[in-house]
């Protein structure tokens, strides 16, 4: 894809963004906050409606979710209609027991002498920023593979990209996928591991170092020919590779 598209998909997406966030801020600001919040638990009982508007925001925006994420309500409809008192939903027990964490952090933090004129803060976007699930891109895609395995993983891989590139939320460098197809192959799960490296190549394709990466994957599994086509590739990136040119003085060794 030539980079004047990327610069248009991207300002597209984040124009979306822009709207989804607009038109939730539009609910919530026809939504009245209560003087007195019902059933506050790990928030103070007399919580102001201001900072308890500030704290929700803060919540969404950290997670990158709606406010039917937590709470009793249907996504579009009008906050009025939201059930914010009821427990029924168990996500909303979870967010307690996560800012009960935070605070347990935060507390701690003040024990560690700061390295600079601020101290270190944390907040939900410390470890989510934007997802609602803490994980690495390498854990979320192991996950994948693990319920539903590799072409779930590969097309969660697209999914994930789609959503969240350019957001900081995921690294989507090379060194990702790398170090994961290695964990696979490590493992001897050598499908998947497969699967990510040629991943890697179809995402770097000017990296010697992911046909570098595929081509032990080949070795590994016996496939020589596979072996020293993509060892070759990558000597003809990267001619100071010097393990491709090891591995395929090795395997031409074999093959005669």
């Amino acid at each position: 894809m030539h980079g004047g598209s990327c610069a248009r998909i991207m300002r597209f997406a984040l124009i979306a963004v822009v709207i989804a966030t607009a038109a939730q801020d539009a609910l919530a600001q026809q939504w009245e906050w209560p003087d007195k919040a019902e059933n506050l638990k790990v928030l103070p009982e007399n919580f102001p409606p201001e900072r308890l508007s500030a704290v929700m925001r803060g919540f969404t925006r950290a997670l990158g979710v709606r406010c039917s994420y937590c709470h009793v309500g249907d996504e579009g409809e009008p906050l009025s209609t939201y059930d914010f008192p009821s427990d029924d939903n168990p996500k909303k027990e979870v967010a307690r027991k996560m800012l009960e964490m935070l605070g347990d952090i935060n507390e701690h933090l003040k024990g560690v002498e700061p390295s600079g004129p601020n101290r270190v803060n944390m907040w939900c976007h410390t470890c989510h920023r934007g997802a609602p699930k803490p994980m690495t891109l390498g854990e979320a895609l192991t996950e994948e593979y693990l319920l539903h395995g590799t072409r779930a993983m590969l097309d969660r891989y697209v999914a994930l990209k789609d959503r969240y590139y350019g957001r900081g939320t995921f690294d989507f460098s090379e060194g990702t996928l790398n170090n994961l197809g290695y964990e696979f192959l490590g493992r001897g799960e050598l499908e998947p591991a497969i699967a990510i490296f040629k991943l890697n190549v179809a995402q770097f394709p000017e990296s010697g170092n992911v046909y570098d990466s595929l081509a032990e994957a080949y070795m590994t599994g016996g496939q020589t020919e596979l072996a020293i086509i993509y060892y070759t590739r990558s000597l003809e990136i990267d001619p100071d590779n010097t393990n491709a040119l090891e591995k395929l003085a090795e395997l031409r060794e074999k093959s005669r």
